[in-house]
C-alpha cells in the first residue's frame, strides 16, 4: 500500500515525499479511508505507530476541498484536543509540515507562554486548532475561541487526559461543538471510563486497533535490576559508564525525583536535564532540543511530561522509578523501538515496587529478565566494594542479556537464556530474585549497546 493508494491529493503527497514518507504504517492504511469518508473513527494505539498522520493528512484533505469561511475571516474547523503542551507542539509542527502546500492555517494553544500572542491568533482566525484543555477553556470563557464552526473533533491520548483529570474540561468543549461534526478518538488504552466516553461520543465509529501490549513488550530488550531505593542514583551512575549508551530517557515518578536524579548525574559529570510540569514551557523546550542534538546525555522525566515526547532512534529507556499503573509502563518502553526498530528498556525496583511489577508482568504476560550480578543488590546499603580482578568489561553484551540460570529459591522464576553475555539472570518474582546467592558479589555491572 502506498499514500498515492490512500487517494490523497497532489499537494499532500509532494509534502509527505518532503517528509521522506513513502509507505503509509498500519494505523494509517486503515485509518485514511474512513476518516476521508466521514466516518467517526476510534483507534487505539500505542505511541510510534504513526497515528498522527493518520488523522492529520484526512483532515487537510477535507478542509482543503471546501474552503469556508462565512464571517469573511478563517474560523475553526477542526479541533485536535490533546493533554500535554509537549504533544500539542509535535502535532503542530506536523500538521505544518504535511499542510504545507495547501491554503490552511494551524495555530497551538498550550499553557505556559503569554496568553495575550494567542488571543491574537484566535482574532486572526485559523482552520485548525490545536490545544490542551486548561488553556482552551480559558480562552473560551474569555470570549476569544468560537467553536461553532468546528466540523472534525480530534481527542488524542484520550486516556491520559482521563488521567490528567481533564474529563469535566473535555465534557465543557464538547458541549459548545456542533452536535454534527465528524469525531476522532485515539486511546493507547482502553479502560472503561474511556469505553463510556466512546458510546457516548462516537456514531457508528469505524475501530482500529494497532500494536497490542504484548508486541511492544516482545519488540523491546527488557531486563530488571533489583536495587534498594538509596542505591537506585549509584547503579544509574554505574550503568552511565559504558560510553556505548550515548543518551537514555530517564522515567522518575515525581517532579522532585526527577530533579534529584539530575542533581545527582550532574554532580557524577553525566550530563542530564529534567522535563517535567514545574518547569516553563521555554525550559522544557530547550531541554528536549538540547537531548535530541546530544548536548544532554541523559533526559530525565515524569510521565505526563514525557507525553508528546517525540525522539528519532532512542535506543534506550531506563525507569527509575516503576510506575504504578502497569500500562505506563508499556508507554514508557514503547518511546524506544519505534517504527518497528528494536529497544532497550531498564527497570530499576525496590522492595516497595514489587506489587507494581506484578501488575506489569501480568499485563504484558511475561517476565522481565532479573539481573543479579550488580554491585547493587537488594539487601545492601553500604558502598561496594572495588570490582573483583578478573571480572568482565563493562560493555561486553547488551544490557538485559541473560545467561542460563537457576531461578532464584522461592520465587517460582522460569530459567531462560538471553545469550551470552556472562551475566545470571531468571525471571522476576520477588525481591529475592534479584540478589539471591549474589548478595556478596562486586563486579561491575556490563551497559549495554
Amino acid at each position: 500500500m502506498t499514500f498515492e493508494q490512500l487517494q490523497l491529493i497532489p499537494a499532500i503527497l509532494k509534502a509527505m515525499a518532503k517528509e521522506n514518507y513513502t509507505q503509509p504504517t498500519p494505523i494509517q492504511t486503515q485509518a485514511i479511508p474512513p476518516v476521508l469518508a466521514g466516518r467517526d473513527l476510534f483507534g487505539c494505539a500505542q505511541t510510534g505507530t504513526g497515528k498522527t498522520a493518520a488523522f492529520l493528512l484526512p483532515i487537510l484533505q477535507r478542509l482543503s476541498a471546501k474552503q469556508e469561511r462565512p464571517s469573511g475571516k478563517r474560523v475553526i474547523r477542526s479541533l485536535i484536543l490533546t493533554p500535554t503542551r509537549e504533544l500539542a507542539i509535535q502535532i503542530a509542527d506536523n500538521c505544518k509540515a504535511y499542510g504545507r502546500f495547501l491554503n490552511l492555517r494551524s495555530t497551538v494553544i498550550v499553557g505556559g507562554v503569554s496568553q495575550k500572542a494567542q488571543e491574537q491568533e484566535l482574532a486572526q482566525g485559523m482552520d485548525i486548532l490545536i490545544a490542551t484543555p486548561g488553556r482552551l477553556i480559558d480562552l473560551m470563557n474569555q470570549g476569544y475561541a468560537d467553536l461553532r464552526h468546528v466540523q472534525i473533533l480530534v481527542l488524542d491520548e484520550a486516556d491520559r487526559m482521563l488521567d490528567m483529570g481533564f474529563i469535566h474540561d473535555m465534557k465543557r468543549i464538547i458541549a459548545k461543538l456542533p452536535a454534527k461534526r465528524q469525531t476522532l478518538f485515539f486511546s493507547a488504552t482502553m479502560p472503561n471510563e474511556i469505553k463510556s466516553l466512546v458510546d457516548s461520543l462516537l456514531t457508528d465509529p469505524v475501530k482500529i486497533e494497532i500494536t497490542p501490549v504484548s508486541s511492544t513488550a516482545e519488540r523491546i530488550q527488557q531486563s530488571l535490576y533489583f536495587v534498594d531505593k538509596p542505591n537506585k542514583l549509584s547503579l544509574l551512575i554505574d550503568l552511565m559508564q559504558d560510553k556505548s549508551i550515548s543518551s537514555a530517557l530517564v522515567f522518575t515518578r515525581t517532579k522532585r525525583g526527577a530533579d534529584r536524579v539530575v542533581r545527582g548525574l550532574t554532580k557524577a559529570h553525566i550530563s542530564a536535564q529534567a522535563i517535567h510540569g514545574d518547569k516553563s514551557q521555554t525550559a522544557r523546550q530547550t531541554a528536549l532540543n538540547n537531548f535530541k542534538n546530544g548536548t544532554t546525555r541523559l533526559l530525565v522525566a515524569t510521565d505526563i511530561a514525557a507525553r508528546g515526547i517525540d525522539i528519532d532512534e532512542l535506543s534506550h529507556v531506563i525507569n527509575f522509578n516503576l510506575p504504578n499503573i502497569p500500562e505506563t509502563y508499556v508507554h514508557r518502553i514503547g518511546r524506544t523501538g519505534r517504527a518497528g526498530l528494536s529497544g532497550i528498556a531498564i527497570s530499576f525496583c525496590e522492595q516497595e515496587e514489587i506489587p507494581y511489577l506484578k501488575d506489569i508482568e501480568k499485563l504484558i504476560k511475561r517476565k522481565i529478565p532479573v539481573i543479579k550480578d550488580h554491585p547493587y543488590p537488594l539487601g545492601q546499603t553500604e558502598e561496594p566494594a572495588p570490582a573483583a580482578v578478573g571480572a568482565a568489561k563493562p560493555g561486553s553484551a547488551p544490557v538485559g542479556a541473560a545467561k542460563a540460570g537457576s531461578a532464584p529459591a522461592g520465587t517460582g522464576a522460569a530459567r531462560g537464556s538471553r545469550g551470552g553475555s556472562g551475566r545470571e539472570s531468571a525471571g522476576s518474582g520477588g525481591a529475592n530474585g534479584g540478589s539471591n546467592g549474589h548478595r556478596h558479589r562486586r563486579r561491575r555491572p556490563q551497559a549495554g549497546k
